[in-house]
């Protein structure tokens, strides 16, 4: 049953601070980061300063301890700045959460303070060449010797892979899929950059090589064979949850700069905006934004209250946010014409971006199988 989530003065506080932060830094670093193709060391040490790379975690390890709800509003913030920057934070959270949730005291104790305060930069190593929402059928192995855990195989498509310091990294141990730990100063690990990317190009996607690579025996996370049932499960829910409210983010830029440009382009004699189909399209992406916030601000509260329809309803937000922005971002385009093809105006960036996000966290369809099937079950 959907409930009305209001939120409190603090929470209305936190998000003055986010909009602050992201109009002053992060908005005016995204074209650059789009056109390098990475994400500068300053910004990310603003990020850091701020404590929001610890945003997920409690303030026993360092991190700021925010509620769900603020964590959306903390990722929605970000995703209307720049995709590649909230991507930073999806990825470097699942980590960071599956440490927290399924690691020992000795793995949170190493590992937690220094991803909290960003220290360190996590990723999450699931997807491989031939294996992508398969995801139990993971080709990297891993095998116990008297060293610790020799690792062989290749991860792609490994988001902030160019530069972090710990992966969450999926293999098959004994035949069971299985996480691990997996420092970027391993023996026999090497990573190669991905470049060329349509959208969210910041995002310093990397290959992973792992040649006889050895990891201590303790970074085994969790237990054998839990690694996709519990702990991928869990880290993908988080971020779906948080690929949702970037998409709301997304989409209220591509709401702002259409009504910006609307008001200032004339036509005809008359502004832009005088057009009814013009009307059209923004109130349809005023009206469709507002409903992808409501829904993740939804999932979000059930989040918080621990109550396990959270994951129906995160499936949900993403689907529909996901959805929501790439409609957004095209009539967005469409209401720039042919400057809205050119680099000159965010919103050429904004509709590369808005297509990844029906792609990673579960695609598009994968959402559809899955809520259908929820349903079907529960009737």
């Amino acid at each position: 049953m959907m409930t009305t989530v209001e939120l409190t003065k603090r929470q209305l506080q936190w998000k003055d601070e986010f909009k602050a932060f992201t109009d002053e830094v992060v908005a005016p670093s995204a074209a650059e980061s789009d056109k390098t193709e990475r994400i500068a060391p300053s910004l990310i040490e603003k990020l850091k300063e701020k404590g929001y790379l610890g945003s997920m975690l409690p303030k026993e390890y360092g991190g700021m301890g925010l509620d769900w709800v603020t964590v959306g509003m903390l990722n929605e913030e970000l995703g209307r700045g720049c995709s590649s920057i909230r991507s930073l934070l999806t990825v470097h959270g699942m980590a960071a959460l599956a440490i927290l949730r399924w690691g020992s005291d000795e793995q949170r104790h190493q590992w937690l303070p220094g991803l909290a305060d960003g220290s360190l930069v996590g990723a999450f190593a699931l997807t491989e060449r031939e294996v992508g929402s398969d995801a139990k059928s993971v080709q990297t192995t891993a095998v116990l010797t008297e060293d610790g855990y020799v690792l062989n195989g290749r991860k792609k498509w490994i988001t902030m892979g160019q530069i972090a310091d710990v992966y969450l990294l999926f293999a098959q141990c004994e035949g069971k899929p299985t996480a691990f730990l997996v420092p970027s100063d391993s023996p026999g690990f090497s990573r190669t950059p991905i470049t060329g990317m349509m959208g969210v190009r910041g995002s310093m996607l990397a290959e992973l090589r792992l040649e006889d690579c050895v990891i201590p025996q303790q970074n085994l996370l969790g237990l054998v064979g839990i690694g996709l049932s519990h702990v991928a499960l869990n880290c993908l829910d988080y971020g779906r949850y948080t690929v949702a409210c970037g998409c709301v983010g997304l989409g209220q830029a591509c709401l702002e700069q259409s009504l910006q440009y609307a008001s200032q382009r004339k036509q005809f004699g008359a502004p832009l905006g005088d057009n009814q189909l013009i009307q059209k399209m923004l109130t349809e992406m005023a009206v469709n934004v507002k409903a992808a916030r409501l829904l993740c601000c939804h999932a979000g509260h059930l989040r918080e209250m621990m109550d396990p329809d959270s994951i129906m309803e995160t499936w949900t937000a993403k689907y529909f946010a996901s959805g929501m922005v790439n409609k957004a971002a095209s009539d967005a385009v469409q209401i720039h014409g042919a400057n809205g093809c050119s680099s000159d105006y965010p919103v050429e960036r904004y509709m590369r971006d808005a297509k990844i996000n029906e792609i990673i966290e579960g695609t598009t369809q994968m959402h559809e199988m899955l809520i259908a099937r929820n349903m079907l079950s529960a009737t």
